[in-house]
């Protein structure tokens, strides 16, 4: 069970993300959130990149996400997770490294596959 405010923020998140609700997983991100995927080629920005991104990858491949561990680095959390999915692979793992405000509301996220 997470530990800090942080772990409870990133595993809230990725326990949103798992609903498919597109409003709850929006919910942690600030306005101007920016997330960076270089897995998919692409940089997301503000709620309605990130939404487009939540659509195709998680919605759309039916992703689920297990919550491996986080590790607080020079300013963000370092997140290991496993997907799993309608996607040729079927399962993967792979990073969120996630910045939060003082507030916990996600700033900014690098995400990427484990190949």
């Amino acid at each position: 069970m997470p530990g800090t405010e942080p772990d409870t923020t990133i595993a809230e998140w990725i326990a949103a993300a798992n609903t498919h609700d597109s409003a709850a997983y929006l919910a942690f991100f600030t306005d101007d959130a920016v997330l960076d995927d270089p897995s998919v080629g692409e940089v997301f920005e503000g709620h309605a990149g990130i939404n487009e991104y939540f659509q195709s990858y998680f919605i759309g491949y039916d992703t689920q996400t297990r919550l491996l561990s986080t590790e607080p680095r020079d300013g963000y959390l370092h997140v290991a997770v496993e997907f799993t999915g309608n996607f040729p692979e079927r399962r993967v793992g792979g990073i969120f490294d996630v910045t939060l405000t003082a507030e916990h509301k996600i700033a900014h996220v690098r995400a990427d596959l484990r190949r």
